[in-house]
């Protein structure tokens, strides 16, 4: 059932610019999945979907190519294990990592290309990410540590 609802999810975003998981899960439901957000949320990070701008200019979600996906996969790695801790104020989350490894670890979190985050500034051991609001900070700050548990 799981690998045919991916497979629904695939034509879906193929098909139209879903944008978020409430109009993925709405589509699905038409199709007759029943279907959570805590399922849609779990779909997207098996397939590894991302937020690529529309052509509306907002954001809809769409798989990786290949390549894209082995570069992220190698990026996030290195976030991983480089990262020594997240916190976050206001609207900015600072990362800190080895030394040396900022600039690769700002380039993963770019590469997430994570609609919440407005850009990034590495130094060397040091990157500062700013989010759209305080609520955006505390949840990418809890994204990224996740990550350096789970890789």
């Amino acid at each position: 059932m799981k690998s045919t609802r991916h497979d629904e999810i695939l034509r879906i975003i193929s098909a139209k610019e879903i944008e978020t998981q409430e109009e993925l899960a709405s589509e699905l439901r038409m199709l007759g999945y029943r279907v959570t957000q805590a399922t849609i949320s779990r779909d997207i990070r098996e397939l590894r979907l991302i937020k690529v701008t529309s052509d509306r200019g907002g954001y809809k979600y769409a798989k990786p190519d290949r390549r894209e996906s082995a570069v992220n996969d190698r990026l996030n790695r290195i976030l991983s294990d480089s990262l020594v801790s997240v916190e976050h104020a206001g609207q900015m989350v600072v990362v800190k990592t080895l030394s040396g490894s900022a600039n690769v670890a700002a380039e993963a979190i770019d590469t997430m290309e994570w609609p919440e985050i407005l850009g990034t500034i590495a130094g060397d051991n040091t990157v500062f990410v700013v989010v759209r609001d305080e609520t955006d900070a505390s949840e990418v700050s809890a994204r990224l540590l996740k990550l350096s548990f789970h890789g």
